[in-house]
C-alpha cells in the first residue's frame, strides 16, 4: 500500500482500529490477559489525548479488563491519531533515502519535533527484521565507514573524530543486511559470516583485505574470492569477481544520510541501519506496509527515557 492507498483506507480512526483490530484478533475480540471471547464494547468519545475512541470490557467475573486494540502495542499511550501513525509508516516504508522527524513533523502536522522523532524511532524498531535466514548464493561482504567528517579552521587544528564502521552483505540480486560493529577483528568477522551466510552458497566475494582470510574457515575459503581494488575493479570470469553491488548498497545508505538526515547519532546508527536494510529488502514485496503494522503490533514497547538512554553496546549479529 502507497501513501495515497493509506489515506483512502484508514480515513478515520474507526478504520485504523477495524485494521488492527483484524490483524490483532483475526477470530474476533479477545480479552488479552485472561483470552476469554466474552467482551463487551464500549464507544466513547476520544476528547482527551492517549484515550482511544474504542475499549472492550472482559466479562470474566475474575479478570474485568479493559483493553483497545492498541494495548501493549507500539501504538498504546500515544496522543497521536491513528490515522497519522499509518500515514507516517506509509511515509517511511516508501521515502528510498529516508524520511528525518522534521520532514515528518511538516507533513503530518506533529505539534513537536521531539513527538515526530519518538514516534519515527519506535517504527525503526518495527522495521527491525528479528529472524533473518541466512544470505545465499553468490555474497558480496565489504566494510564502509560512516561520519569521522569536521570543519577545519583556523592555526589549531583539531583531530578528526572517530569514524564507525559498517559492514554489508548482500546477495546479487537479492536482500541485504547491515552491522554497525566496533571494530574489524577476526573474531567479529568470523561471527558475522558464520551467522548470516549459508554454508551452501555459491561464493563469497570480498576485497582483497586481509582479514576475510583469517575469518573464514576452511569450508568459505573454499568458495571466498577477492578482487584487489588497488589494479582492478572487476575480475571477469564465468562468475565476474566483484563488490559493486554490495557498494552500491553502501551507496544508497550514505546519500541517506547525508541527503535526508544529515546527521546521525551514533548510539542510533543501528536503527538507521535496520531502516535501510528493510526498506531495500522489501521494495517489490506490496504488502510491506500491513508487514510492518504487525510487527509493531507484536514488539515491545519503547519508552522515551529508553531512547534517550546511554548506548549498551552489543553484538551487532
Amino acid at each position: 500500500m502507497n501513501l495515497i492507498d493509506v489515506t483512502k483506507s484508514f480515513a478515520t480512526e474507526d478504520q485504523c482500529l477495524d485494521f488492527l483490530e483484524g490483524m490483532r484478533w483475526p477470530d474476533g475480540v479477545r480479552c488479552p490477559v485472561c483470552g476469554n471471547d466474552k467482551i463487551s464494547r464500549v464507544t466513547r468519545e476520544a476528547k482527551s489525548k492517549n484515550k482511544r475512541n474504542r475499549i472492550y470490557t472482559c466479562l470474566e467475573k475474575t479478570c474485568k479488563h479493559q483493553f483497545s486494540a492498541t494495548a501493549g502495542t507500539v501504538f498504546h499511550n500515544s496522543h497521536l491519531p491513528l490515522t497519522k501513525w499509518f500515514m507516517a509508516i506509509a511515509i517511511v516504508m516508501d521515502a528510498k533515502k529516508g524520511m528525518s522527524a522534521l520532514q515528518l513533523k511538516e507533513h503530518l502536522g506533529i505539534g513537536s519535533y521531539r513527538t515526530a522523532w519518538y514516534m519515527v524511532h519506535r517504527i525503526r524498531k518495527a522495521m527491525v527484521e528479528l529472524f533473518p535466514t541466512k544470505l545465499s548464493g553468490i555474497v558480496e561482504v565489504d566494510e564502509t565507514y560512516i561520519g569521522g567528517k569536521a570543519k577545519r579552521r583556523g592555526v589549531a587544528r583539531k583531530p578528526r573524530p572517530k569514524k564507525d564502521m559498517v559492514i554489508g552483505m548482500r546477495e546479487r540480486g537479492g536482500r541485504v543486511r547491515f552491522f554497525h560493529v566496533p571494530n574489524l577483528k577476526a573474531d567479529t568477522m568470523k561471527k558475522l559470516l558464520d551467522r548470516h551466510i549459508a554454508v551452501e552458497t555459491k561464493k563469497i566475494v570480498t576485497d582483497s583485505a586481509i582479514i576475510y582470510d583469517f575469518a573464514m574457515d576452511a569450508q568459505f575459503q573454499k568458495k571466498h574470492e577477492s578482487v584487489n581494488h588497488s589494479r582492478e575493479w572487476v575480475k571477469p570470469g564465468d562468475i565476474d569477481i566483484h563488490t559493486n553491488t554490495v557498494e552500491s548498497a553502501f551507496s544508497l545508505l550514505k546519500r541517506g544520510l547525508i541527503g535526508s538526515f544529515h546527521r546521525v547519532s551514533i548510539k542510533h546508527l543501528h536503527r538507521y541501519l535496520a531502516e535501510f536494510e528493510n526498506r531495500f529488502n522489501m521494495r517489490n514485496d506490496a504488502n510491506r506496509f500491513e508487514q510492518t503494522v504487525r510487527r509493531m503490533l507484536t514488539i515491545e514497547q519503547m519508552e522515551y527515557k529508553e531512547l534517550t538512554a546511554d548506548p549498551v553496546q552489543a553484538e551487532p549479529f
